[in-house]
């Protein structure tokens, strides 16, 4: 119901690229039908201008003409006129050319029959040797006609009237009015084709959307994107940021006009912007940004069959991931606790078998040389380390490194008011053993030395192994790979943790040769104000 009702909503409404194209033609139709009115006005006042200066040239040619001046001496002045008037007319393309005396009696006409008849119409200034023209309706109708004076000396002994037709001269307009009209035919067709073409590139651009229907979906969108708790980025196919919600920006720490740039071009970590721009799904994976473990997801946006870019959600793993840290390392703590009462079992019964065996003196012995080796491990242990829960760590670390058959070597101790928390120590200690451990497993001498040092406010932690090491490449990589590569399966987030917690604290972690024969790592924590 609701789907059927919103599409009924949604063919009521006109799309944005129809109303432009609408209006578009309305505006070209406008302009072409003025600039059509104003075209044959200007035709039609230079036709007539035309029309008046033809008139008044002819007029004052005939004027001129010795043979016009020698026949008005004449009895009958029309007998030679007449001919030569039509002549001219003829010739020119007037309407009439009227040669009349002083007193306006024609001695030409076109009409032969009123020849000999009085003008019809306004003589001006003529008579007394001007040049008038004017519109009038006379026997022929509607003409532009002029009267110009002929002279004899300085005398005016007749006039001479010569005029076009209004029906003429708009027979003439109308030759001009076709090219007029094919010219703004041809403008309203061009005009008309780009209409069309602007409206279908928009229709593509707003997928046939109408007005009130983009403004509530940036609304409504941008309502949902900025108060979700997800970070969102909106990439399109070239892998520019066009929509970025607060969330992103915090985890990120994008600047102000992040919209529009790449996100090559941002600074992050290649990793993170290599599955962003990717063109296929990645589903919630581990990525290091900044101090920030971030849980990333990406999948590329399609309209209508046609990629249009890609949808990137963060979410912030932080605290989750160090506490699944301190998960593991009570998991192993737990491993180790049992690893340590299924041993303290077979002691039991080897000295249960001593005793019953009549030998009560070497059970005696064999169980106090165990107890003293525990208890001098603990001693240790806890002598060096003042807190318990880093103390437990290494304890539980020390009876792994003996299952595996690792040597495991513990000098220094932390203070009892060190700065730095006993859940971060847990991650720094925690991931650089197991890092050493695994390191050291496959060699023949497998041995494992923490050092624990103080100077003055800054904490010093250095772990070091027997293990295969790291060359240069590596060594440089090594605190990057949660930066730089994708950290599948858990791999490499260990030490990116470590890093994290070591830039928590304004300090560092240094990656060089171990005197063992591998790598060792030393992580340098000051105190918070020591650091500032």
């Amino acid at each position: 119901m609701d789907t059927a009702a919103g599409t009924r909503v949604r063919r009521r409404e006109t799309s944005v690229a129809r109303q432009v194209l609408l209006l578009q033609v309305l505006v070209v139709l406008l302009l072409v039908v003025v600039s059509l009115a104003l075209a044959t006005y200007d035709a039609r006042r230079d036709a007539r201008d035309s029309a008046v200066e033809r008139v008044v040239g002819v007029a004052q040619a005939v004027a001129d003409s010795p043979a016009v001046v020698d026949a008005l001496d004449d009895a009958e002045p029309s007998a030679a006129i007449q001919p030569y008037a039509e002549q001219v007319r003829v010739d020119t393309g007037t309407d009439f050319v009227v040669v009349m005396g002083l007193d306006r009696t024609r001695f030409s006409h076109p009409t032969a029959s009123l020849v000999g008849e009085r003008f019809v119409g306004d003589l001006g200034d003529a008579p007394g040797g001007g040049v008038f023209t004017q519109e009038y309706a006379g026997t022929l109708g509607p003409s532009m006609r002029s009267v110009v004076p002929v002279h004899d000396g300085d005398r005016v002994v007749a006039l001479v009237s010569v005029g076009i037709t209004i029906s003429s001269i708009d027979r003439a307009l109308r030759d001009d009015l076709v090219l007029i009209g094919v010219s703004a035919a041809l403008v309203l067709g061009a005009g008309l084709l780009g209409a069309w073409l602007v409206s279908r590139r928009l229709r593509r651009q707003t997928h046939g959307l109408g007005e009130r229907e983009m403004t509530r979906m940036y609304e409504y969108y941008s309502a949902v994107l900025h108060a979700v708790r997800e970070g969102l980025l909106l990439l399109d196919s070239e892998g520019r940021v066009q929509l970025v919600n607060d969330e992103a920006r915090r985890l990120l720490d994008l600047p102000g006009d992040v919209v529009g740039r790449r996100l090559d071009d941002l600074g992050l970590a290649p990793a993170l912007v290599a599955a962003a721009l990717g063109r296929t799904p990645h589903p919630d994976d581990l990525y290091l940004a900044g101090d920030r473990m971030l849980l990333v997801s990406s999948s590329p946006a399609a309209w209508e069959g046609r990629e249009v870019g890609s949808v990137v959600t963060l979410r912030d793993h932080t605290e989750l991931r160090t506490v699944t840290g301190e998960l593991d390392v009570v998991r192993g703590l737990t491993e180790s606790l049992r690893s340590q009462t299924h041993e303290a079992a077979n002691r039991l019964h080897t000295v249960v078998s001593l005793i019953e065996m009549g030998r009560p003196e070497e059970a005696v012995d064999f169980a106090t040389e165990e107890l003293q080796v525990a208890q001098l491990l603990a001693d240790r242990v806890v002598g060096a380390v003042g807190d318990p829960v880093v103390s437990a760590l290494l304890l539980g670390k020390t009876s792994e490194a003996v299952e595996r058959g690792i040597e495991l070597g513990i000098t220094g101790r932390i203070p009892e008011d060190a700065a730095v928390s006993s859940r971060e120590l847990v991650t720094v200690l925690g991931n650089l053993l197991d890092n050493a451990f695994d390191a050291v497993t496959g060699s023949d001498t497998r041995r494992v030395e923490v050092s624990l040092e103080t100077d003055g406010d800054l904490l010093r932690v250095v772990v070091g192994d027997s293990g295969p090491g790291l060359d240069e490449e590596e060594a440089a990589h090594a605190l990057e790979r949660g930066w730089s590569t994708k950290a599948s399966g858990g791999r490499g987030v260990g030490l990116a943790l470590v890093a994290q917690v070591a830039r928590r604290y304004g300090g560092r972690v240094r990656v060089d040769g171990s005197p063992l024969g591998g790598a060792r790592f030393t992580v340098e924590l000051p105190r918070p104000e020591a650091a500032t």
